[in-house]
């Protein structure tokens, strides 16, 4: 059982540190709340142009009542360079202010945009709140890209090794330190999961060792197990040098 515990807690780690670097990004960056209420406006937006603040409430959009920040999303993006009028409510008084959002194309798809972030709050049960969904999210995206793998629905050229961590991590960090913390987050929940993994030389090879020591009543030789461990060794470091030899090819030739 310590073994078991002693094995498990490694993987159980990773999970933990990613728990908590999520928590710290909602406390200093704040967690998304469902209100009508607009947050940092960007300096080239429609929205500061036309003279809304952050901090505003919304309380209609061309006569429609809104009361979440979705309500406020949806109507901006189906009003694509048509001029709309906000009603605000700002220092206890309502003001109305019209407003153009900017076209902008995703995917097939052209939608309005006025350069307006939702409302976050920064308080511990929030981030705490912030951190549980985000550390589940994140495990279900990862295990379900594993299901892929192993079902063929993914080809091996798509998995990255460390030179494609290393390019993805460059990337990452000019786009600002909060981007880095749930980078790191994510890595930290892959690594995770993928120790568990049962397979030899992983902690989850060891752990199925253990299960079959418990079901057998007795110990399995220590040279068969070193044997297996070896081999399933040798094929991940084989792994490794294929993912790395096709992450080259893909960024640098």
């Amino acid at each position: 059982m310590q073994r078991t515990l002693a094995i498990a807690a490694g993987p159980a780690m990773n999970f933990v540190l990613a728990f908590i670097i999520l928590i710290v990004i909602g406390l200093l960056q704040g967690t998304p709340i469902d209100k009508p209420i607009l947050g940092t406006l960007t300096e080239d937006g429609a929205a500061l142009q036309a003279g809304l603040h952050e901090g505003d409430i919304v309380r209609e959009i061309d006569n429609e009542q809104v009361s979440t920040w979705n309500d406020i999303v949806n109507i901006i993006r189906s009003h694509p360079e048509d001029e709309i009028s906000f009603v605000v409510e700002r220092n206890g008084e309502l003001q109305e202010i019209a407003v153009t959002p900017k076209a902008q194309q995703v995917e097939d798809k052209t939608i309005g945009i006025i350069g307006v972030y939702g409302p976050v709050e920064k308080s511990v049960l929030p981030s705490l709140k912030y951190g549980v969904m985000e550390t589940f999210m994140w495990t279900k995206e990862i295990l379900l890209g594993l299901g892929k793998l192993i079902t063929g629905q993914f080809s091996i050229d798509m998995l990255s090794g460390p030179v494609g961590i290393y390019v993805s991590t460059d990337t990452v960090v000019q786009s600002g330190i909060f981007y880095v913390m749930k980078w790191a987050a994510i890595l930290s929940i892959n690594l995770g999961i993928v120790n568990l993994l049962p397979l030899p030389a992983l902690d989850g090879g060891r752990l199925v060792f253990f299960a079959l020591e418990a079901v057998r009543g007795k110990p399995i030789d220590k040279q068969k197990e070193g044997m297996v461990h070896f081999i399933g060794f040798a094929l991940l470091m084989l792994l490794m040098l294929v993912v790395t030899w096709n992450d080259i090819q893909k960024f640098f030739l």
